[in-house]
């Protein structure tokens, strides 16, 4: 599993060249895997990353409890002076918290909102089905 986290992260991150930074965690926010641009220097050290995948994931429980008045939350978006954070919550059919994609764009980026609708977005759809099985696998002890 770890290898298609890792593959699905560099999928992502080649999608554009505004994206910085891919990572995707667990429910808990653990970061299963993560991947950046070539070049690039990070904002964040790996603790601040290990940090803010956790505040991700425990921000997502709070918006997803809303998702059955307001519809399911396609991203959340935060404006920072130096990038463009966003985040992907990925629910089961439960609309509990699966999984949290967390990248990064360059600041300047005009058009993220079509790059995550267009792009990013359908390969995330596409791919779900097959991280919610995984994940059900390993917790009923039918995958190592």
């Amino acid at each position: 599993m770890e290898a298609f986290f890792f593959d699905l992260c560099n999928r992502i991150l080649s999608l554009d060249p505004a994206i910085r930074f891919m990572g995707i965690a667990d429910e808990h926010g653990t970061l299963l895997a993560t991947v950046e641009r070539e070049g690039l220097v990070p904002l964040l050290n790996t603790e601040e990353t290990i940090q803010y995948a956790i505040t991700a994931a425990t921000r997502q429980y709070t918006r997803i409890r809303w998702q059955g008045i307001l519809g399911k939350i396609d991203y959340t978006c935060s404006h920072y002076d130096k990038l463009l954070r966003v985040t992907i919550p990925l629910t089961d059919r439960s609309n509990r918290l699966s999984f949290v994609l967390i990248f990064t764009f360059d600041v300047n980026t005009s058009n993220f909102h079509k790059i995550i609708m267009d792009r990013i977005i359908p390969i995330v759809r596409r791919n779900t089905p097959r991280l919610l099985r995984e994940k059900s696998k390993t917790q009923t002890g039918l995958s190592i």
